[in-house]
């Protein structure tokens, strides 16, 4: 038998494992054939497909001149600022096949505020072909057109109004609904009106909805004591369906009591609040009228539903005022809060140099006041009171003998010269009417707004409750006088004085839309 030699193995080299290679179809590069499909390079992929395809370049938004909102199709206004999230987001609504890819980022490219156009950065996202995912970045632009919008095309056409709220107050000054203004434009609570008109006695808000005027009262009920009617007219009806339209009106009533003014209380209802002597000086006006004995520093809260239960008015206002020489006071040593029980001795200041007729009263501006100080005040002695409270006061044998002659009500300040202020407060835009006031009017009513700056002044707890901002023209007035800075400094001091209270400069706001830069500085 025969056995065969064995036959060694011979061990095959290992061959690497090469990809089908294939030439793209359009530039001739070499590329792997199994992943690459539609026999595309990447290049090739780049310049002749677009994912952005059938999103327009160019699109318009419409925005309303007068407040600043934009149009989000079809017909909602929404208020957005610039570059802000809002306005991209309306910005790609306006964009039709947007829906279609996936968008990685989106930006605002910037542009002229002047020139009418936005400018955004887009970046999309989406599978080209199969297995081949395009990434690309295009700018879209934007042009701004202006379109009023329903509820200012209101605001400027008559009786389009659905609700008003009518404030009044009656009292021979402007003074309380100077503070209302502060305190309205503080929290804008006027944002939803369409127009404001003034009247006589008080003001006129207009509105388009009508739980617009109802947020409104509700507003005016937190911060001031109020008692308000509302009522109904009938505009139209349709028979068929029984829908109606109507107009509401809301009569808000503010209390005829300011700050400052001199209060005669019922006997009862004295008696009723702690109590505390009938005659009284209100000291501030909130959601309740906080009065003030000045002989022995009690204080008490009216409350708006007790006070509208038996309604009463002032028994002097400001306008009463004299002015009184400081000739001797003495502390008692008594202390409440920011008030100083004090003991004085006062005389007329248009009896000085004629008479020595002086007057011995306590008041509560111990603090504050000292010989040869002017002071403001209410004199009593002489003076008739048409006032069923203060009469049955003098006919009553306990508390007629406790009437003083004089009560003290504020430190008087001598302002020499019209000086510019560091600061200045905003106002409300309103419709004087059909009929403009007359001369006499419109002294009165800069002497009342003069003097509410005044009380602004002198009164830190008063100016806490309000936003008070910069007066950028007095700013840059002091920046181009400065160097005279130190001999106009020299010379206020020279000339009016120490003492007339000033408000800090921490205290005042920055406006933004006066915060300009200017190529002269």
């Amino acid at each position: 038998m025969e056995i065969d030699t064995p036959v060694p193995l011979v061990h095959r080299t290992h061959i690497p494992h090469t990809n089908a290679t294939i030439l793209c179809c359009n530039c001739g590069a070499a590329i792997d054939g199994t992943i690459s499909a539609g026999a595309l390079c990447n290049d090739c992929i780049k310049t002749t497909i677009d994912i952005s395809e059938g999103i327009q370049r160019e699109a318009t938004l419409h925005t309303c001149k007068d407040c600043e909102r934009w149009l989000q199709p079809p017909h909602q206004w929404i208020t957005a600022a610039p570059e802000s999230r809002e306005l991209l987001a309306i910005c790609l609504r306006k964009l039709r096949a947007i829906s279609k890819v996936r968008i990685i980022d989106a930006s605002f490219i910037w542009t002229e505020p002047h020139s009418k156009r936005i400018k955004v950065k887009i970046t999309l996202q989406q599978e080209a072909l199969e297995g081949t995912i395009m990434q690309q970045t295009f700018e879209v632009e934007y042009v701004v057109a202006s379109q009023q919008c329903p509820d200012c095309a209101k605001s400027f056409t008559a009786n389009t109004w659905r609700a008003v709220v009518q404030v009044r107050q009656k009292v021979p000054h402007k003074r309380t609904f100077l503070y209302l203004e502060q305190l309205i434009l503080k929290h804008s609570a006027h944002k939803d009106t369409i127009n404001i008109k003034e009247t006589k006695d008080g003001l006129d808000f207009f509105y388009s909805q009508r739980n617009h005027a109802e947020k409104f009262v509700d507003f005016l009920t937190s911060v001031a004591p109020v008692r308000s009617k509302k009522s109904q007219e009938l505009i139209s009806m349709d028979i068929h369906t029984s829908s109606r339209s109507y107009k509401f009106t809301f009569s808000v009533e503010l209390v005829p009591i300011c700050k400052d003014d001199l209060v005669c209380l019922p006997i009862k209802l004295a008696k009723q609040a702690g109590n505390i002597a009938p005659l009284t000086l209100c000291y501030r006006v909130g959601t309740s009228i906080n009065l003030l004995d000045p002989n022995t520093l009690q204080t008490t809260d009216i409350s708006t539903p007790i006070y509208w239960r038996s309604p009463f008015g002032g028994l002097a206002d400001v306008r009463e005022l004299v002015e009184f020489i400081v000739m001797d006071i003495e502390p008692t040593g008594i202390q409440k809060g920011r008030y100083f029980l004090a003991e004085a001795t006062v005389a007329r200041a248009s009896d000085l140099g004629s008479n020595d007729t002086t007057y011995f009263t306590r008041t509560h501006l111990g603090g504050i006041l000292h010989p040869g100080d002017s002071v403001m005040g209410y004199h009593l002695t002489g003076t008739n009171f048409n006032s069923p409270q203060f009469e049955a006061l003098e006919e009553s044998s306990t508390h007629a003998p406790t009437i003083p002659d004089v009560i003290l009500v504020k430190k008087h300040y001598e302002r020499k010269k019209k000086k510019p202020r560091d600061w200045r407060l905003k106002r409300m835009n309103k419709d004087e009417g059909e009929i403009l006031p007359r001369k006499q009017d419109q002294a009165r009513m800069d002497e009342d707004y003069e003097m509410f700056l005044r009380d602004v002044e002198e009164d830190q707890e008063l100016r806490s409750t309000m936003a008070l901002y910069k007066a950028q023209q007095a700013k840059k007035e002091r920046d181009q006088m400065e160097g005279v800075e130190t001999a106009s400094t020299v010379e206020t001091e020279a000339t009016e004085g120490d003492g007339i209270p000033k408000i800090d400069m921490d205290e005042l706001l920055d406006e933004f839309e006066d915060l300009d830069v200017d190529d002269d500085q």
